[in-house]
């Protein structure tokens, strides 16, 4: 496990507080009373959120009458539970610091809409402004529709979109009201931190609607109603959310645009630590190699470690952690695609040396393996057959050995009847802090001037990129 994935973990271990049961009880500083009408004798159980990760807050038996009691000496943190019921059921609750004795009321057959709450302001919002949403449900989900099957030329899809503007606009102006009444209310920072921003119309100097400003324009809107001064809404789903809409559906996903995007947020974050904290790790684990399909994607964890995790900004974790993220992520540098890949220079099987740099051919695939690898074994016979077939064509391959022992190297390089170039450094000085490999087999595309312009491939994308890259050749 990598040492980002521990600061993480201590992180997140560090801000939950374990339950404790009513018999540790002495004084009560929460308690959380249920009776859900229609509920059998069972267990529940209350999960909080912190981000994207849930952990056990409490639990407590039901009796047959749907009561159960939630008595704790520690209180919980401000933030939104969810309550797993027996049959599948479940609801939500918000919680703030000063709210924690709480009476619910309920019938099991309908949670969202009879739900009563003593003690909890923020709750009762919560579930005021439900109701109130699920009156013009139905009719907004049929509107859209309407609009789908319709041209926005035509009287269908204008007077449905007219009609959706009007529901919108009640719903904003309940908000409104509500933050005016409860401006400083839980469920407000909430609500508010959950809305997305009004799509502006942008148009091209021809008339055509330009989507790509449109775009970037609600992009860079996306956290203008986010209070980062309120440390509440990370325990609940609302920033982990937004952050995933905002990295993964409106920021393209190439590593440049995404260091862009990233940056932004970051950089906005840092003076509130608990948000750049989370907002950072959060993000280099989404493009950590191994965790990411976006090709080369582990160049925006490489930029976020190397930028943000320093003495100065990571001060959550300590020197040495620290520095083995720095130095695993300059192991990874000398290999990210767009920038020339290292020469190695190492022994065959015959004991004759052969360096990348000296080989003719225009492209040059790189191929990590270990022979223990079941995925190496596998790909073994597909990568001999690609190498003969386009060693003619303009494609060398060659193997590096990694992460075993000199005879196993030979004995498997003899036992796959490989005869493209195999090189093993037993000393791992030829290959150290140049081709980066963290699950085997690993494969590099290099074209004519070295510079690599594929890798975390599997075989049978190889074909793709080598037609790809010889077209080039032939402009």
């Amino acid at each position: 496990m990598h040492l980002l994935k521990n600061v993480l973990i201590t992180l997140l271990t560090l801000l939950f507080i374990a339950p404790l049961t009513a018999q540790q009880a002495t004084t009560d500083s929460t308690t959380i009373e249920g009776f859900i009408e229609g509920l059998q004798a069972s267990k529940t159980r209350m999960v909080g959120t912190y981000g994207d990760q849930n952990y056990l807050a409490d639990s407590a038996m039901i009796d047959a009458s749907g009561h159960f009691m939630i008595r704790r000496r520690r209180t919980l943190p401000a933030g939104y539970y969810t309550f797993l019921l027996p049959g599948g059921k479940n609801f939500a609750i918000l919680i703030d610091k000063n709210e924690q004795h709480l009476v619910l009321r309920a019938k099991a057959a309908d949670i969202p809409g009879t739900l009563q709450t003593e003690g909890s302001l923020n709750t009762q919002l919560f579930y005021d402004n439900m109701r109130f949403q699920s009156l013009t449900d139905g009719e907004l989900m049929s509107l859209g529709e309407t609009m789908k099957k319709n041209a926005m030329s035509t009287p269908e899809y204008q007077t449905a979109r007219k009609r959706q503007e009007e529901i919108l606009e009640s719903r904003k102006a309940q908000l409104a009201e509500t933050i005016k009444k409860y401006p400083d209310a839980f469920y407000v920072k909430f609500k508010v931190a959950g809305q997305n921003p009004d799509y502006l119309e942008f148009k091209k100097p021809n008339g055509d609607i330009d989507t790509i400003r449109q775009i970037v324009s609600y992009r860079n809107r996306f956290w203008n109603g986010v209070d980062f001064t309120d440390t509440r809404l990370l325990y609940t789903p609302v920033i982990v959310n937004k952050l995933k809409r905002y990295i993964k559906d409106f920021t393209p996903q190439n590593p440049d645009t995404l260091i862009v995007s990233a940056d932004a947020l970051i950089k906005k974050s840092i003076p509130y630590p608990e948000y750049f904290k989370f907002i950072t790790n959060w993000i280099a684990l989404q493009y950590e190699n191994g965790k990411t399909t976006v090709m080369d994607g582990e160049a925006v964890y490489v930029h976020i470690i190397k930028t943000y995790f320093t003495p100065e900004l990571a001060t959550w974790s300590t020197k040495e952690e620290l520095d083995a993220l720095q130095k695993h992520v300059w192991e990874m540098e000398a290999s990210l695609m767009g920038r020339k890949g290292p020469n190695v220079t190492a022994a065959d099987v015959n004991g004759q040396m052969h360096s990348i740099y000296d080989i003719p051919e225009p492209l040059v695939v790189i191929f990590m393996f270990s022979p223990d690898c079941e995925h190496c074994q596998k790909e073994a016979p597909e990568i001999e057959r690609l190498y003969k077939k386009w060693k003619p064509r303009g494609v060398e391959f060659y193997g590096i050995a990694v992460s075993t022992k000199d005879q196993e190297w030979r004995d498997f390089v003899k036992k796959m009847g490989f005869t493209f170039t195999n090189v093993f450094d037993p000393t791992n000085r030829a290959i150290y802090a140049k081709y980066f490999v963290d699950i085997t087999p690993e494969l590099y595309v290099l074209n004519k001037d070295r510079i690599i312009v594929a890798k975390n491939l599997k075989s049978e994308q190889l074909e793709t990129v080598f037609e790809r890259e010889l077209k080039k050749l032939k402009k």
